[in-house]
């Protein structure tokens, strides 16, 4: 029998799920939800929503995956078995089709931002009209090669393993995409009227506070920023060893991730007010208006090849936590190498996604599909099948080993009651609002 990987740090797990938090999502969505919905008013919900339910959830997953040294599906279906009840294998996958599914659209989407990149890096941003420029691509046949890229980018690094593939890059990419945002957000800052966008965004509008929308954005957010599926972040537990602090670590995962999410808004608004570009753009204000600015602004070249490179980055960790959740569940299933799983994953994700690749319309059902339903059940069933199934008595133990302050009896509403609550709350709000991650 192999032995089980671990990572080699304590550093090398918190980069690694930082990277998996650090996703599109802070850079594509939060931006734009944090001005649509009340400046930093947007903040106080968010705030507790991350501090709160989001650590309660990490912990709960890094846990769960150190506890049994599985991920979630061999973990879910072996609990069920150990304590006589039924429905196990079937409520096992849920999370891992939560996470396959979700790789099987972020592959495109990693796709484009590759294909972004090396525009920006051919200067093409300054030749074409980039009002049409994505709808040129997406949707069509012109984004398979991207997509075909993307995964085997992806592969290569997960085929290398927890320590040389997944911890090695991200150690890479995490204190790279600090230190690029840090500095794009030192030039749009002095642009002129970026003043403005700064006011924007730390100028409370307090009636937003009274608004339930934006409580629920709030929530959508901060469950999806973390990474909260019931899968991606309990096979990185998994390959924990005892000692590690796993409150402490969850808590500098959400700072972290927090902070990555403001500096992307501090890129993106600023930059909008300075050029009078449409604050209302949404999630394309990542594909389409920043382009506009780079182009328009001095030194534009330059600042957009770093900020498509750290796009990448935080794309490319995000993903990896995706294929190795899902090729560690067919590992553990069906008792092949790690190699042979990645790569059956790989290929089965790519095919699929390839009607998803030549219609926009397709792609938007799937990802509504998996992030506004499977994704919140994948949470829920780990929750419940960790702090119910399992106990929370055996659960408390397994989260305070190798903690340096253990968490008291305070914690176990929180992960026993409010966790799979704020789950069901994410599914019905999601259903009700057709999205709000």
């Amino acid at each position: 029998m192999v032995e089980r990987e671990s990572f080699s740090s304590k550093l090398g797990f918190v980069l690694s799920c930082l990277g998996s938090a650090v996703g599109l999502g802070n850079i594509w969505l939060f931006p734009w939800k944090i001005g649509k919905y009340g400046g930093a008013a947007f903040l106080i919900p968010y705030f507790i929503c991350v501090f709160v339910l989001g650590i309660t959830g990490m912990i709960g997953e890094f846990a769960f995956g150190r506890a049994r040294k599985s991920g979630s599906f061999k973990s879910i279906n072996d609990i069920f078995n150990e304590k006589g009840k039924k429905g196990g294998k079937i409520l096992s996958l849920m999370p891992t089709l939560a996470v396959g599914g979700t790789l099987i659209f972020y592959g495109i989407v990693v796709g484009w931002v590759l294909r972004y990149f090396f525009a920006s890096l051919k200067g093409d941003f300054y030749k074409v009209d980039i009002s049409n420029y994505f709808n040129s691509f997406a949707g069509t046949n012109s984004s398979i090669f991207w997509h075909l890229l993307a995964m085997i980018f992806t592969l290569l690094i997960v085929t290398l393993g927890v320590i040389n593939g997944i911890e090695r890059m991200n150690k890479i990419m995490m204190p790279a995409i600090f230190i690029i945002f840090a500095v794009i957000v030192v030039r749009v800052v002095t642009l002129p009227n970026a003043i403005e966008g700064v006011k924007y965004l730390l100028i409370p509008r307090w009636e937003y506070l009274f608004k339930p929308v934006t409580w629920v954005m709030a929530l959508g957010q901060a469950f999806f920023t973390v990474s909260l599926n019931g899968a991606g972040m309990v096979v990185y537990g998994s390959y924990l060893k005892d000692d590690v602090d796993i409150p402490k670590a969850a808590v500098q995962v959400a700072i972290f991730d927090t902070i990555s999410a403001l500096l992307a808004a501090f890129i993106v608004i600023p930059a909008v007010f300075a050029f009078g570009l449409d604050l209302e753009a949404g999630p394309s204000l990542l594909f389409i208006t920043l382009p506009h600015i780079f182009k328009s602004m001095p030194f534009g070249y330059y600042f957009g090849v770093l900020f498509f490179l750290s796009v990448i980055f935080a794309a490319v960790s995000s993903i990896i936590n995706m294929l190795e959740a899902t090729s560690e569940a067919y590992t553990s299933e069906f008792k092949v190498s790690r190699i042979k799983s990645s790569l059956i994953i790989t290929i089965m994700a790519f095919i699929i996604g390839l009607p998803l690749d030549l219609s926009m319309a397709r792609f938007g059902a799937w990802a509504d599909f998996i992030t506004i339903y499977l994704a919140p059940l994948g949470s829920i069933i780990a929750s419940i099948a960790f702090f119910w199934i399992y106990g929370i008595k055996d659960a408390m133990g397994d989260i305070n080993l190798g903690a340096k302050n253990p968490l008291g009896k305070w914690f176990e509403p929180l992960a026993k009651y409010m966790l799979p609550a704020a789950g069901i709350l994410v599914l019905v709000f999601g259903v009700i609002y057709n999205g709000i991650g």
